[in-house]
């Protein structure tokens, strides 16, 4: 079987998934719109697997969220996916989005209907609010076309199937990472080490990192016999805004700057809990690195992984990030647990997502290919 996968580009942690596909399939052929995207630091890496960057006009936007933030966004238009395609001749085709890359290869499934497509939706209820009438429009054409859709969760299956999909062809596969590297520091930190929060990420609005760090600081400021510390991994607009920040003198913000993806494991271990406070999150690769490294989380159910992988009290706690009071209360109850009740939480977290491993998941997608290849749209 030969398989094309259609994305924009290709991010380290998706690198060992797309690989163990590469294993699976007679040919796995990866067609791209950019080596990396703008406002990434990661140099562009694609291991042993076989990339053709297409053609294609990138256009930069700002979208207002309904939640109060502003993003920028690159839209990519590959205009020669059809093309591409033809030359390839695969059996199956996996587009990622639901943009101009998936319109052609809707065409394309229609002139070759031998071929079969499915759609890699990455969307959540929560960051598809606000995204316009004419992506309203389009995207049930779009997805009444695939032979089978995948999502991450179940707020990206009630997303596509409030767009008309039947959810026989709704299959759910998380992201998957390289959980060895990450299972393999030590469950236990010391006390203090224990308490330290860490976020790994972009700095930007969307993350929610300014509203959180300001009821930190609150928090910090009504405990001023405790010392509290937060490490910041990662760049973005909000750098400067962030480290800047005048918190009370028992609230240590330390600002990290990018770090090369093989150095995060390490980086996790020198931590206790993940603060992952984001206002709009498709998924949170962050969430599924630092559980598997033991780092309960505490995070917002604005993102997929939360909401899918965390559970309030048992391997983290959970929250609203427009709701002042719910991240008051999370934040007292992580602060205030015992830690030894929180290395506990850790073990349960790294439990929590065993197998989410590249491996496992590359056989749930083969499943679903499976599945396409035998059930026509």
């Amino acid at each position: 079987m030969k398989l094309a996968l259609l994305t924009n580009f290709v991010p380290p942690y998706r690198l060992p998934l797309m690989e163990q596909l590469q294993r699976r399939v007679k040919r796995l052929s990866v067609f791209i719109s950019t080596p990396m995207e703008p406002g990434r630091a990661w140099p562009a890496d694609w291991g042993t697997l076989s990339v053709r960057v297409q053609r294609s006009v990138a256009i930069s936007s700002r979208r207002r969220h309904p939640h109060g933030f502003t993003d920028g966004v690159t839209l990519h238009f590959p205009y020669d996916t059809v093309l591409q395609l033809a030359k390839f001749r695969p059996d199956v085709i996996v587009a990622g989005e639901l943009g101009a890359r998936t319109l052609q290869a809707v065409f394309y499934r229609k002139l070759q209907p031998n071929s079969r497509l499915i759609i890699w939706a990455t969307l959540s209820e929560v960051s598809e609010r606000g995204c316009g009438r004419l992506r309203s429009l389009v995207r049930p054409l779009l997805l009444r076309a695939a032979d089978a859709v995948i999502v991450n969760g179940d707020s990206g299956a009630r997303y596509v199937q409030s767009c008309g999909t039947n959810s026989e062809r709704v299959f759910r596969v998380p992201y998957a990472t390289d959980l060895p590297r990450f299972l393999s520091q030590p469950l236990v930190r010391e006390y203090a080490v224990r308490r330290r929060l860490i976020y790994s990420g972009q700095l930007i609005q969307r993350k929610g990192l300014v509203p959180f760090i300001v009821h930190l600081a609150e928090y910090a400021a009504r405990h001023l016999a405790c010392r509290f510390q937060f490490w910041l991994a990662g760049d973005g607009p909000l750098r400067r805004e962030i480290g800047e920040f005048c918190g009370p003198a028992n609230l240590e913000i330390r600002m990290l700057g990018h770090l090369d993806y093989s150095r995060l494991p390490e980086l996790y271990s020198q931590a206790g809990i993940l603060a992952f406070p984001t206002i709009a999150d498709e998924w949170g690769v962050a969430v599924v690195e630092a559980m598997a490294a033991g780092l309960p989380v505490l995070g917002s159910v604005y993102s997929q992984a939360v909401e899918e992988l965390v559970r309030d009290g048992q391997n983290g706690w959970t929250f609203r990030p427009d709701d002042a009071v719910q991240v008051c209360d999370a934040l007292s109850r992580a602060f205030e647990s015992p830690v030894e009740h929180i290395d506990r939480m850790a073990e349960c977290a790294r439990l929590s997502v065993r197998g989410l491993d590249p491996a496992s998941i590359a056989d749930r997608m083969m499943e679903v290919i499976d599945y396409a290849l035998t059930h026509s749209a």
